[in-house]
Formats: C-alpha cells, structure tokens, sequence
C-alpha cells in the first residue's frame, strides 16, 4: 500500500482483501512501508479485517508501519493481535 489511509478510502480498504466472490482470504499480509499518513478509521478497517480472519482460523499480519502510521496502529490496538506461527509444513 501507498499514500494516505484515511476516512476517504475507509470503504474501499475494507474490501481490498475480499476475493470476487466476497469472502475473505484466511490470509492477509499488508505491507504499509509506503503509507505516509493513515488516521484512526484506517487503523479501524484492519480491526475488522482481523476479526473477520479470525472467526475461520485465519490471520492478518502487518508490516513495514512506520512513525506516525505505527502510532495509530497502537492507539488501535492492533500492534496487540497475536501472530500465529505459520501453518507450512
């Protein structure tokens, strides 16, 4: 991802994961190494996306968050989501 992460693009982040057929991948990796601003509804959206993951044993993980993007995830509460171990043979 790139750019800005705010109220404006709130709807169309929270479908960015979904597959054609709306259901949600039981994996989601974001790379947020090119996101420059995200506000509170952003940090929001990954809330939802992992409660979503996590109701059919899936996850999400976050990576690349830096400075004030990273805050925002903390404020969230989302630095506190567990990491499961990966599930490869």
């Amino acid at each position: 991802m790139r750019g800005e992460i705010d109220h404006d693009v709130k709807g169309v982040l929270s479908t960015a994961p979904m597959s054609e057929d709306s259901t949600v991948p039981p994996r989601i990796l974001v790379d947020l190494s090119g996101v420059t601003f995200m506000d509170s509804s952003g940090g929001n959206v990954f809330v939802a996306a992992y409660q979503q993951v996590s109701e059919t044993q899936g996850w999400l993980r976050i990576a690349g968050a830096q400075g004030s993007v990273l805050r925002v995830l903390q404020l969230v509460g989302v630095d506190t989501i567990p990491c499961p171990p990966s599930s490869r043979p």
